[in-house]
């Protein structure tokens, strides 16, 4: 009888083959492409941090041509894992544009042709870079911003040529000879083999990843004349790709070159596109430019003093004046980390309920970029609407920011578009205990303002999930009239009497 050579498995494997059903894709509405975008990027993200299981790897994955568009692979130590990893992506709003013309399951494995000692129990006989290479094998890892080639296999089992009635030694011969070609290529091709035996039609799952495309080519091309290939290799259908973060799901919708990382032309582009005006319907979030912060913004917000915008010195001499007014009078004026931040509010009339669930999602996406400060819901103190807050480090991000907030149920006005200055968002953190004569401040600071020249509207907005952080955002005809008020002996009082009850000092923000 032919001896069967042992086997030990490891991880269990799914590539998850998916196709964007693109006359859908255009006909819908931008909120729902937003939306996919947005659940996309946040199922591929928790995936790719194995937030799901105990252990693993994720990567997804653009695929050329007619058989997929895209693919994402999972690697779990259980098949429960990627049972619930595939589940999970059909519960996001992106897999209603999909469908899955394919998958592959399988298990990664180690045989009896690669070492007697492994499945004698003499691992310490072993030598070291063998183990780690079985190691390797068992629990492997997706090298970063890859090309991937994966296909499925079987060994042939004719008349003629017969692989299973092969003496183990024989087998252990042919698959010596294969394993030194693919040495030739180590360093270049980095090789997943899985074992489908039992899952799918075909025995084994073939992936290939390196940074070159030609690469994965020539190693194909040249084991194809190996005797194991030539005899006894059949193989199925071939599936080619690019490895792309999950933050690039927008640009890869919107069919822009992926990563945009290193297609720093397109990825400019991609951005200015919202700068003037536009919002493509696949963009995911404030864009990345090369060097990794949010690109886009024309200027035109005072201090916007970040490489990539283009504010003139004046923008930055009125904002640093400000700044210099405002810390005269002990009010905090941005630069928390040695930046200005910029706030978008964003003003809405549906419930602040099913508002607070659409930014929870938006926020999601938001955190993944780190000129992002904070967004949150805030309910106006005496009137009927809400207001959407979302902080950035710089003007560009919080303008773009601004358009997917705009999409929120219910949005009437954005703070600053009415007229005039628009400055002033003012954030208060409260003592719990005196939160109540804060509030009773406010109305008596209210009427004073109604008084003032230049002064159009001001509302004192409390954050649905902490009642004591609060901000009063104030509509000025005038960066002057604005001043006017923050130099008087009211406003002066104001700040000496809230020492007692605030537990931090007054942030101001400007708003983008």
């Amino acid at each position: 009888m032919v001896e069967a050579p042992q086997t030990d498995e490891g991880w269990f494997a799914l590539h998850d083959f998916r196709t964007v059903d693109w006359d859908a894709w255009r006909d819908a509405p931008e909120r729902e492409r937003r939306r996919a975008i947005e659940e996309g990027i946040s199922y591929l993200d928790s995936h790719e941090a194995v937030e799901d299981a105990d252990a693993g790897t994720s990567a997804v994955f653009s695929v050329l041509g007619h058989k997929a568009d895209f693919m994402v692979v999972h690697f779990r130590p259980t098949l429960d894992d990627i049972s619930r990893a595939e589940r999970q992506f059909e519960q996001t709003a992106l897999a209603e544009f999909t469908e899955q013309p394919t998958s592959y399951v399988s298990v990664t494995e180690v045989s009896g042709y690669v070492s007697d000692d492994y499945f004698e129990g003499n691992k310490e006989d072993i030598d070291t870079g063998l183990l780690r290479y079985i190691e390797g094998k068992l629990q492997p890892d997706i090298p970063d911003d890859t090309y991937v080639s994966f296909y499925p296999m079987s060994k042939r089992r004719g008349e003629e040529h017969n692989w299973y009635d092969l003496s183990f030694d024989e087998r252990r011969e042919l698959m010596s000879v294969h394993g030194d070609t693919g040495r030739k290529y180590a360093g270049k091709i980095k090789q997943v083999i899985a074992s489908s035996v039992g899952f799918e039609e075909f025995e084994w799952g073939v992936t290939l990843f390196g940074d070159d495309p030609t690469d994965i080519k020539d190693i194909v091309y040249e084991m194809r004349f190996d005797e194991v290939s030539a005899k006894y290799g059949e193989f199925g259908e071939f599936y080619v790709g690019r490895r792309f973060p999950p933050s690039d799901l927008g640009a890869f919708l919107d069919g822009d070159a992926v990563p945009t990382s290193e297609f720093g032309d397109e990825s400019h582009h991609h951005a200015h596109a919202h700068d003037e005006g536009g919002h493509h319907h696949g963009e995911s979030g404030p864009h990345h430019g090369e060097s990794g912060h949010p690109s886009g913004g024309d200027g035109g917000h005072h201090g916007d003093d970040h490489p990539h915008g283009d504010a003139d010195d004046s923008d930055e001499t009125g904002a640093e004046d400000i700044r210099g007014q405002l810390d005269d009078l002990n009010i905090y004026a941005g630069k928390p980390h040695g930046e200005d931040v910029y706030a978008t509010v964003l003003y809405s009339e549906a419930d602040a309920d099913e508002v607070f669930e659409e930014v929870e999602g938006l926020r999601g996406n938001f955190d993944h970029y780190p000129t992002h400060v904070k967004t949150a819901v805030y309910e106006a103190n005496d009137r009927d609407r809400n207001a959407v807050v979302s902080i950035w480090e710089t003007a560009s991000a919080a303008e773009t920011a601004a358009g997917f907030l705009s999409e929120l149920p219910g949005i009437v006005e954005r703070a600053g578009e009415e007229s005039g200055f628009g400055t002033m968002g003012m954030f208060y953190t409260v003592k719990p205990d005196h939160r109540s004569d804060f509030v009773e401040k406010f109305g008596v600071v209210g009427g004073l303002l109604d008084d003032m020249d230049g002064h159009f509207d001001t509302d004192l907005m409390v954050n649905l999930e902490d009642e004591n952080d609060m901000f009063i955002a104030s509509q000025w005809r005038s960066q002057e009239d604005a001043m006017g008020f923050f130099r008087s002996d009211e406003f002066r009082d104001t700040v000496q009497w809230g020492r007692d009850v605030l537990a931090d000092r007054p942030r101001h923000v400007f708003l983008a």
